[in-house]
C-alpha cells in the first residue's frame, strides 16, 4: 500500500491515539504525547464527520480531562494545533488549554523574570490588514510568512513591503484568529535571515 506523507502522519497519529485509549481504558494517566495525539485524532474525526469548527473546538476540550493526564501536562501543553480535513477543505484547528488551565508551579511552570522582553529587536515593523474572504474563521500562526497563508486570506501591507519577507509580530506559538467575512488589523515584522 502506498501512502502519501500526509496519510502516513494520519496513520501514525491514530496509532498514538489508540495507545492513549488503551491506557485510559485500564485507568492509567496520559503523558503529553499520547494526550495530544488523542485530542488531535478526535479533532480530525469530528472534522471528517462534518462538524463545524466551533463545535470541533468545543468538543476537543471534553476529550481528555485534567485528571486523566500526568502532573505538568496541562502546563507543558498550553494549546494544540492540528490540520483537519473538513468537507469544505483543510483547516488549522487551534485548541487553547486542551487539558485545563496550567498550574503556576510544578513541572513545566513558567517563571518569568521581571521586566519586558522585546520580540525581534531591531527588525522593521509595519501595519497589515488581513481580509478573510472565506466562510470559516482562519488562524494565522506566529511563524508563517504572510505570502503563505490560507488562500482565502488577502493581505494588505501598509508600506507596500513584500509579504514573503514578513510574519505577524506575535509571540512564538501563538496565533491570531480572523473571523469569516471580516478584516483584522495587525502588526507584521520583517523575517530574519537571508532573502529567498
Amino acid at each position: 500500500m502506498h501512502l502519501t506523507p500526509r496519510e502516513q502522519e494520519r496513520v501514525l497519529l491514530h496509532s498514538a491515539a489508540e495507545l492513549a485509549r488503551r491506557r485510559l481504558a485500564r485507568g492509567a494517566r496520559l503523558g503529553a504525547s499520547e494526550a495530544v495525539a488523542l485530542v488531535c485524532d478526535e479533532v480530525c474525526e469530528l472534522a471528517w464527520d462534518g462538524h463545524d469548527l466551533d463545535e470541533v473546538v468545543r468538543r476537543a476540550h471534553e476529550i481528555v480531562g485534567p485528571d486523566q493526564v500526568l502532573e505538568g501536562v496541562a502546563t507543558t501543553v498550553p494549546s494544540v494545533q492540528v490540520e483537519a480535513l473538513f468537507p469544505h477543505g483543510t483547516t488549522l484547528v487551534h485548541v487553547d488549554r486542551p487539558f485545563g488551565p496550567p498550574t503556576t508551579e510544578g513541572p513545566g511552570a513558567v517563571r518569568p523574570a521581571a521586566g519586558t522582553v522585546e520580540l525581534a529587536p531591531g527588525r522593521a515593523r509595519c501595519g497589515v490588514r488581513l481580509h478573510n474572504e472565506g466562510d470559516q474563521p482562519v488562524w494565522v500562526t506566529s511563524h508563517v510568512p504572510l505570502d503563505r497563508l490560507n488562500r482565502r486570506l488577502r493581505v494588505e501591507v501598509d508600506d507596500g513591503a513584500d509579504p514573503s519577507r514578513l510574519r505577524l509580530d506575535i509571540a512564538a506559538g501563538t496565533a491570531l484568529r480572523v473571523e469569516a467575512g471580516t478584516a483584522r488589523a495587525a502588526t507584521a515584522v520583517r523575517l530574519g535571515g537571508a532573502a529567498r
